[in-house]
């Protein structure tokens, strides 16, 4: 009876442990790549315009700004050490983000745009993107141009 029971048991260990190895090799098989292929956009030809700008208008342009344009740079000059407001919009009532201080070199971005009577340009400085606003012109001086 002994014997059996050894017999009984030595048998059971085996079944399991061969159970357990193969379920081990079950779960180490490399699973299966599921390959999707996404059908990239075409492009679409834009028939070439041809474009003349008006260089009288582009010159009257430039000079009722100063000078400013988008793309250029400008400093701020003329605030007598009080400093030039830059808000998050262009307009008087627009909230204060910072004060830009003399000679402070700022890239314009955006304008222009007119509000209260004055001519705003979005201003990003050189060294701080961070540092932007929309500041009036009327205390800006244009310090690098291509034009």
């Amino acid at each position: 009876m002994g014997a059996a029971f050894v017999s009984i048991t030595l048998v059971g260990i085996l079944i399991i442990f061969n159970w357990l190895i193969g379920a081990k090799a079950n779960s180490a098989s490399q699973p299966t790549a599921i390959f999707l292929v996404i059908q990239a956009p075409t492009l679409t030809p834009i028939p070439a315009a041809t474009f003349t700008p008006d260089i009288e208008a582009t010159r009257q342009s430039l000079e009722a700004s100063g000078g400013i344009y988008t793309g250029g740079f400008v400093q701020i000059t003329g605030t007598d050490g009080d400093g030039l407001r830059l808000r998050s919009g262009p307009g008087l009532n627009q909230p204060l983000l910072f004060l830009g201080y003399d000679s402070e070199v700022f890239e314009v971005r955006d304008g222009p745009k007119e509000a209260d009577n004055l001519v705003w340009w979005y201003l990003v400085a050189t060294y701080d993107d961070a540092r932007s606003g929309w500041a009036a012109s009327n205390y800006l001086t244009v310090v690098a141009s291509n034009q």
